[in-house]
């Protein structure tokens, strides 16, 4: 025994270099057992916008039926069965560009509580790749699997206290049967709450035919005998937006102010280039 000790020993002083791959393996096992099982996890909280991954690149949007399947309480566990991601609110705004020929696209905002490895430099691995504001993340949960890009993190759970506002809306342009369309008390659900609702609405003739036809005959094909079935069509609104420094947000990044447009559906109807007229 004492021979086969003595050989034992005389390798690896030869061998030096399997001693040290030897350490460092022992070494690097004991650290992962040690954080595996006794280490105090670290846990953030993530806003991800459903995408391709990369903010920059421009990607078709969500259908009804990927939202159908996103879910609060959605969890991803890893090999341990820790439970690594977990859905905590879906909301989901239709596009503020949208096509009426492909109108059921959607914006999808995620917040996700996520399990993480915290560096001495205050970097956030997550599945052994570093995230950080702009970079992309990959989730497969049981029931759905998808691509996001990270727009906000936060150590604490975060706090969108919405503010709720009177919008007034105006199209000088609409069509009858689009005024007829728009019912009092119609609204949009984002999937968390009402954030949209029509409070009143006013139609009137009373506009003056020749600049509306030449604009109109300047910027659209129409056919000037129709200018007189254009309406006036005012709406006024409950919107909720999130304030942040000095503007108003729909969503998550729709500027909501006095002549810009907004283009947003009820259960009813789509609404698409309405003129925001005052906000109070």
């Amino acid at each position: 025994m004492k021979t086969s000790l003595k050989k034992t020993l005389t390798f690896f002083q030869k061998n030096y270099f399997f001693l040290i791959l030897l350490s460092s393996f022992f070494f690097i096992g004991f650290f992962s057992f040690w954080k595996t099982f006794f280490a105090k996890p670290t846990y953030i909280y993530a806003k991800v916008q459903i995408s391709q991954g990369l903010w920059w690149t421009q990607t078709n949007r969500s259908p009804v039926f990927f939202i159908k399947n996103l879910k609060t309480g959605l969890e991803e566990k890893n090999f341990l069965g820790e439970t690594i991601a977990q859905v905590l609110s879906v909301r989901y705004y239709p596009l503020n560009d949208f096509n009426l020929n492909n109108p059921n696209q959607h914006d999808i905002y995620l917040l996700i509580k996520l399990k993480v490895n915290k560096s001495k430099t205050n970097h956030y691995n997550f599945k052994r790749s570093n995230i950080a504001v702009g970079s992309p993340v990959d989730f497969e949960f049981p029931q759905i699997q998808f691509s996001g890009t990270i727009i906000d993190l936060s150590e604490t759970p975060f706090k969108d206290n919405l503010v709720e506002k009177i919008i007034y809306l105006e199209k000088p342009y609409g069509y009858s049967w689009e005024a007829d369309q728009i019912k009092i008390n119609d609204y949009y659900f984002d999937g968390q709450e009402k954030v949209f609702q029509i409070i009143d609405k006013n139609v009137s003739n009373n506009i003056n035919s020749f600049n509306i036809g030449r604009f109109l005959t300047n910027n659209f094909f129409v056919n000037p005998e129709d200018i007189s079935d254009y309406k006036l069509i005012k709406i006024k609104a409950k919107i909720k937006l999130k304030k942040e420094k000095n503007y108003f947000i729909f969503g998550e990044e729709q500027i909501i102010k006095p002549g810009g447009t907004l283009n947003i559906e009820t259960n009813n109807f789509y609404f698409q280039d309405y003129l925001i007229t005052n906000l109070e």
